[in-house]
C-alpha cells in the first residue's frame, strides 16, 4: 500500500491525473469523442444506442457501490457472482459484476475514462473497486464494439467517466440499513482539487462498507429449502455417525445419543442408535451458520491532474488505490472418513472414544468451527497521456500517446477446513495416561502431549475441547494476481470536406500484455487439507493491435435526409497465444427530419480466452446437482427412456452427504469432490455478431420529451464454455451423448463419486429484444418542474445450442440452473420533482414473471409441460419495487438527502433455481426495506 501511495504523490508532483479521454477535451468548437467512436465530433447524437447515468442520479438509487448501482438497468442480467453466493470459491466471490444482456459479465468490456480496467485472470472486471463518489456519470454502450475496443465488447461497454477536475471541496456521507438492522451500508467521501488556467490538481479519498445479512435472522431465510419445508434440506449432523469397517460386523450407521445437547459416553456402545434419517437433531441446519448476503468494505486513494504544454499540448495522468476487502461464511465442514479419497481418515480400533475396538469410518460436520474466507484485493491503477491539436490546411486534427498501468493483487485466508494429517493422529490410537488425560499413541510407545491432541470426533460438540479443534484445524491461505500493461497511440481529425459535411477518421495502434497468476497455498495443494485440492495457474500472453475507422457523411439538410451518415470501423488483433481475428463494424444514422432520428449497427465482436481459460490448473469443487437418475426428482422418474439409459434400478434415490434420500428437484451437495476449471491451451476466441436497428423521436411540436425504441440481436459461436455438474449429466442422459458419460463414475450404489468438468469451444447462444427509453420533462407549474423518465428492456429471444448435437435450448422466462433469471421484461420507472430547493424522486423497478423448477410434484402447477431445466415448473409472478428519495439544499452549500428502497417491504422471491447459497430466496432481489440518510457538503 506504501508502494502505491508513493506512486500516487509521484503523479501528482507531476501535476496529476486525467485520462485522455476524449469527451473530456478542451478542444475548438467543443468537439468530442462518444463512447464507441474514436471520431471527435460536434453532434453528441450517434448510430449507438448509448444510455448515461449522471452523479446525481446515483445518489437518487440510494446505492452505494457501483455494481449495485449498474445492476439496476434494465439492460443487466443476474450478475456471476452474487452477494449471495457464499458457497462460491473461486478469486472473485465477495466482487461485484455486471452482465449485460445476461450475456455473462466476461463479456462487458469496462472502461474507465476510455481506458480498460483491471481484470481477473478469468476476466471479470469488478466493479465494486470503483469508488461511486469519484464519478462524473456513467455511458453504458448497449452494443458490441469490437472494431473500436478488442476483445470482450461483445454484451457492450461500461465507461466510467471519473471527475476532471474541482476547485475547492466535497463531502459526502451516508448511512443506511434493513429493516432489521443488519445489511448497514455506510460511505464516506472527501474530494478537493485546485485549477489555474495552465494545471489542475484534484485528490479524493473514500471508504464504502456493506454490512453482513445472515440467514439465521428471518423466518424466511432461516431454512435451507424455505420456510414451507423447514425441516427439508438439512446436511450432514453434527454428532458422529460411525460404522466398523469389518466385514460382517452389526455397528452400522451409529450415532452416538445426546439428549439436551450433550453426547453420551461414547466408550459405551448401549449409547448409540442407528440412523435412518428421521431424527431432526442427528442432522443440522446448515443456513443457521450461513451468510444470506456477504460484507464488502473498500477505501480508495484516488488522484487527478492536468498540466497545459506549449503548441497545444496536454500532459494529463490518473492513480487509484483501492482495497476491497470481502468475507464470507458458510456451515462447519461436512467431514467424511472419504472426504480426501486419496488420503481416507478412520478411527482406530484402539482408540480411546472407539466404542467397539474396530476400525471405524465416520461422518461428522464440525459445527464448532464454521468456514469463513477473508478475501483482501488491492487494485492499483495508473495512466499517463500526452495529447495535442494541430490543424491542417484548416481541418482540425488530434492526437495521443499513452500508458496504462492496471494491476489487481489479491490474497485470500480461510479457517474452518481441517488438516487431515494432523486428524488421522488425533483419531490414531491414543489411551488414558497416568494423569487421567487422553493422549496419543500407546502405553508402550506414547505420543507426547505437546505433539498430538486426541480428538473425540465421535462426541460431538460437547465433547470437543479448544485443544483438539486448534490441532486439527487447517489455515488455508491463497494469493492470485494479474496486470494489464498497454501503450496506445491515436489520432483522428478531419480528412476531406465532402458535399454534406467533413469526412472524419480516426486510427491507433496499441501493444497490450495480460499476466495473472492463481497461486493456492502449499498444502491445500497437496490433498491433506479438507480445503479443495487446487493446481496453479500461470500464465501471459500478448496483443498487438490496429484499428482505423471512418465517418462518412452522405447527404445533409435535403427532403427526407436532414443527415445521413455512415460509419465504418475496422481492428486487426494480433494475439501470441491462438493467433489473429479480424472485426469490422457498419453502421447509419439518418435524420428524415429534426425531429426523427434513424439508427442501426451491424457488427463483429470477440472474446480472447483469458489466462485463466487457457493456463487454469483446476480444481476440486462439490457441485449441487440434481442426478437425473433419481426414481423421484429426477428426469428418470418422468422419462422412461432416460431411465433405461441409467440403468440403476426402478427404485434409485441420489442421496446426501448424511446418506439420506434427497428431497427436492433442487438436489444436493457432491458426497466427493468432483474436477473442475482446468485450462485448455487449444481454446479459440468467442466470436459474435451484432445488429441493431433503432430511432429516437424528440418532437419539436412537444418541448421536453424525447423517446427511442432500439431492436437488437446478438449471436456468440465458438462459445468458450465452462460445463457444469449438471451440463455433464443432461449431457449424458437426457441427450445420450456417450462423450459426457466417460467423465463420470459411480460407487457400488449407484452414487456420484467423480465427475470431471472444464472449459471447452463449445455451442453457440442468441439473444433478441427491444429497448424502450422516453423521457418527459413537464411544463414547470407552481407545484414545482416534474420529470417522468423509463427505461425498459423486453427480451424475445435467449437461447443456447450446445453444439454437440443436441437440441437448442431456450432459457427466455425461466430462471436456469446456475439461478440466472432470464427475464423477458425489466423496466424502470422514475418521476423527479424540483422546487426551489426541495426534490424528490419516485422510482419503480419492475421484474418479469419467471419460471422455477417445482420443489416436488404435489406443489408443481404444471407438471407436464418443459421448461429449459426439464419437465415440470411453476411461475413465478413479477415482482415491482417501489424506491423513494427526498432532498433538500442548505444556504450553505450543503445538500440531505432521505430515502427508502423498497418502500412498501415487499415480501421476498423464494425460489429453487435461483436460490441464495444459504436460503431459497433470491438474493439479487431486496430482502426487505432499505431505508438511508446522505449528506453533501461542498466548500
Amino acid at each position: 500500500m506504501s508502494r502505491s501511495i508513493r506512486l500516487m504523490c509521484l503523479g501528482s508532483v507531476a501535476f496529476g491525473m486525467h485520462a485522455a479521454y476524449a469527451q473530456e477535451a478542451n478542444a475548438p468548437l467543443q468537439r468530442v469523442e462518444v463512447t464507441g467512436s474514436r471520431i471527435r465530433q460536434v453532434d453528441l447524437e450517434t448510430a449507438q444506442p448509448i444510455q448515461v447515468m449522471t452523479q446525481e442520479q446515483i445518489q437518487k438509487t440510494g446505492l452505494v457501490t457501483v455494481g449495485d448501482i449498474l445492476n439496476q438497468l434494465s439492460s443487466a442480467g443476474t450478475p456471476d457472482f452474487s452477494r449471495g453466493g457464499a458457497l462460491t470459491s473461486n478469486n472473485e466471490n465477495g466482487g461485484q459484476y455486471i452482465s449485460l444482456r445476461n450475456l455473462g459479465s466476461n463479456r462487458v468490456l469496462v472502461l474507465v475514462d476510455g481506458k480498460r480496467w483491471t481484470q481477473t485472470v478469468n476476466g471479470y472486471t469488478d466493479m465494486s473497486t470503483i469508488p461511486s463518489a469519484m464519478i462524473d456519470r456513467i455511458e453504458v454502450l448497449k452494443d458490441g464494439a469490437s472494431s473500436i475496443y478488442g476483445s470482450d465488447a461483445i454484451a457492450g461497454v461500461v465507461n466510467i467517466i471519473l471527475k476532471k477536475r474541482l476547485d475547492g471541496g466535497q463531502l459526502s456521507l451516508y448511512t443506511g440499513a434493513n429493516d432489521k438492522g443488519d445489511g448497514k451500508n455506510k460511505d464516506f467521501s472527501l474530494t478537493y482539487g485546485a485549477s489555474t488556467d495552465k494545471a489542475s490538481v484534484m485528490f479524493g479519498l473514500s471508504h464504502t462498507e456493506q454490512g453482513t445479512v445472515w440467514a439465521n435472522k428471518r423466518g424466511i431465510t432461516q431454512y435451507a429449502n424455505g420456510p414451507d419445508h423447514p425441516e427439508d434440506g438439512y446436511g450432514l449432523g453434527p454428532w458422529g455417525r460411525v460404522s466398523s469397517t469389518v466385514a460382517g460386523s452389526s455397528f452400522l450407521n451409529q450415532v452416538i445419543n445426546h439428549p439436551g445437547g450433550v453426547s453420551a459416553d461414547p466408550r459405551n456402545p448401549a449409547n448409540y442408535h442407528t440412523y435412518d434419517g428421521s431424527v431432526i437433531d442427528d442432522k443440522f441446519n446448515s443456513a443457521s451458520q450461513m451468510m444470506f448476503q456477504m460484507p464488502n468494505r473498500l477505501d480508495t486513494l484516488f488522484t487527478k491532474g492536468t498540466l497545459e504544454l506549449p503548441y497545444d499540448m496536454q500532459f494529463t495522468t490518473t492513480a487509484m488505490y483501492s482495497q476491497r476487502k470481502s468475507s464470507a461464511q458458510i456451515a462447519g465442514y461436512p467431514l467424511q472418513s472419504t472426504t480426501q479419497p486419496t488420503y481416507p481418515v478412520y478411527i482406530a480400533a484402539n482408540n480411546y472414544y472407539n466404542p467397539i475396538g474396530q476400525e471405524l469410518s465416520f461422518s461428522r460436520r464440525t459445527i464448532e468451527v464454521p468456514r469463513v474466507t477473508d478475501n483482501e484485493n488491492r487494485t492499483f491503477h495508473v495512466d499517463a497521456t500526452l495529447s495535442g491539436n494541430f490543424e491542417v490546411k484548416g481541418k482540425a486534427w488530434n492526437w495521443d500517446v499513452g500508458y496504462n498501468h492496471s494491476e489487481q493483487r489479491g490474497s485470500t485466508y480461510g479457517t474452518g477446513n481441517l488438516n487431515l494429517v494432523n486428524l488421522k493422529r488425533a483419531l490414531g490410537p491414543s489411551f488414558l495416561n497416568g494423569s487421567g488425560v487422553v493422549q496419543c499413541g500407546t502405553p508402550d510407545a506414547p505420543i507426547a502431549l505437546a505433539e498430538c491432541t486426541p480428538f473425540n470426533i465421535i462426541g460431538g460438540p460437547s465433547a470437543s475441547t479448544p485443544e483438539a479443534l486448534a490441532y486439527i484445524m487447517s489455515t488455508g491461505q491463497a494469493t492470485y494476481g494479474s496486470t494489464i500493461n498497454s501503450a496506445t497511440a491515436n489520432i483522428s481529425g478531419e480528412l476531406l470536406q465532402l458535399p454534406a459535411g467533413m469526412l472524419g477518421v480516426a486510427g491507433g495502434i496499441e501493444h497490450r500484455e495480460v499476466r495473472g497468476y492463481e497461486q493456492p497455498g502449499q498444502f491445500e495443494q497437496s490433498g491433506y487439507s479438507t480445503d479443495l485440492a487446487g493446481n496453479p495457474t500461470r500464465g501471459k500472453y500478448q496483443v498487438r493491435e490496429a484499428y482505423l475507422e471512418a465517418n462518412i457523411p452522405i447527404l445533409k439538410g435535403v427532403r427526407f435526409a436532414d443527415l445521413l451518415s455512415v460509419d465504418l470501423a475496422s481492428r486487426y488483433s494480433d494475439y501470441s497465444n491462438f493467433g489473429n481475428t479480424h472485426n469490422s463494424k457498419a453502421s447509419f444514422m439518418w435524420k428524415p427530419n429534426k425531429d426523427i432520428l434513424v439508427r442501426g449497427t451491424w457488427a463483429q465482436g470477440f472474446r480472447a480466452p483469458t489466462v485463466g481459460d487457457t493456463f487454469g490448473g483446476g480444481s476440486q469443487t462439490y457441485d449441487t446437482f440434481l442426478d437425473p437418475c433419481d426414481s423421484q426428482f429426477g428426469e428418470a422418474a418422468r422419462n422412461p427412456v432416460v431411465a433405461q439409459r441409467c440403468a440403476l434400478g426402478a427404485g434409485f434415490r441420489q442421496v446426501d452427504q448424511t446418506n439420506t434420500p434427497i428431497t427436492s428437484t433442487r438436489g444436493t451437495q457432491s458426497i466427493a469432490p468432483f474436477l473442475s476449471g482446468a485450462g485448455n491451451n487449444a481454446l479459440q476466441p468467442e466470436r459474435a455478431k451484432t445488429n441493431t436497428l433503432g430511432f429516437v423521436y424528440s418532437p419539436a411540436a412537444v418541448p421536453g420529451f424525447s423517446g427511442s425504441l432500439d431492436w437488437y440481436n446478438i449471436k456468440v459461436t465458438n462459445l468458450i464454455t465452462g460445463i457444469t455438474a449438471n451440463d455433464v449429466l443432461n449431457y449424458c442422459y437426457n441427450q445420450n451423448i456417450s462423450s459426457y458419460c466417460s467423465s463420470l463414475k459411480r460407487d457400488a450404489n449407484g452414487q456420484l463419486v467423480n465427475l470431471s468438468r472444464g472449459n471447452a469451444n463449445l455451442g453457440s447462444l442468441e439473444t433478441e429484444g427491444w429497448d424502450l427509453s422516453f423521457s418527459y420533462r413537464f411544463p414547470r407549474s407552481q407545484y414545482g418542474q416534474f420529470t417522468l423518465r423509463s427505461d425498459s428492456t423486453f427480451v424475445t429471444k435467449y437461447e443456447q445450442n450446445p453444439g454437440d448435437g443436441s437440441d437448442t435450448i431456450s432459457y427466455l422466462g425461466d430462471y436456469d440452473e446456475n439461478g440466472v433469471a432470464y427475464y423477458r421484461a425489466k423496466s424502470n420507472v422514475a418521476l423527479d420533482w424540483n422546487m426551489g430547493n426541495w426534490s424528490a424522486t419516485w422510482t419503480a423497478r419492475i421484474f418479469g414473471r419467471v419460471k422455477d423448477l417445482c420443489y416436488d410434484d404435489t406443489s408443481c402447477k404444471y407438471l407436464t409441460q418443459e421448461a429449459s431445466f426439464g419437465t415440470g415448473y411453476n411461475k413465478l409472478g413479477a415482482m415491482v419495487y417501489n424506491d423513494v428519495s427526498v432532498a433538500y439544499k442548505t444556504s450553505w452549500k450543503g445538500t440531505i438527502m432521505v430515502g427508502a428502497n423498497n418502500i412498501f417491504d415487499k415480501n421476498p422471491r423464494t425460489t429453487v433455481l435461483g436460490a441464495a447459497s444459504s436460503s431459497a430466496v433470491d438474493a439479487n432481489l431486496p430482502i426487505d426495506r432499505f431505508v438511508y440518510v446522505r449528506y453533501n457538503q461542498a466548500f
